[in-house]
């Protein structure tokens, strides 16, 4: 069963509330999406943590999207 974007968007923004997120669904499929997560909870953190963050919220990962191309920052001051 495929994730949609606006249940990715939900399993992030419960985890990160503040998030500026932008999903877009790369083949049509419901399975292979790119997302661009903004965040202050971000900030001081390696890439590789932002992207634990983002992994953690989205808990049906395995089962129900087969790949997410992820791009995390902090917001410019």
């Amino acid at each position: 069963m495929a994730m949609s974007a606006a249940e990715i968007e939900r399993l992030i923004k419960q985890a990160i509330p503040d998030a500026k997120i932008d999903i877009r669904d790369l083949a049509g499929d419901g399975e292979h999406y790119a997302a661009n997560v903004v965040s202050a909870a971000f900030k001081g953190k390696t890439r590789v943590q932002q992207h634990q963050i983002v992994y953690n919220a989205l808990k049906g990962m395995g089962t129900e999207l087969h790949a997410l191309a992820l791009q995390t920052s902090a917001p410019q001051d």
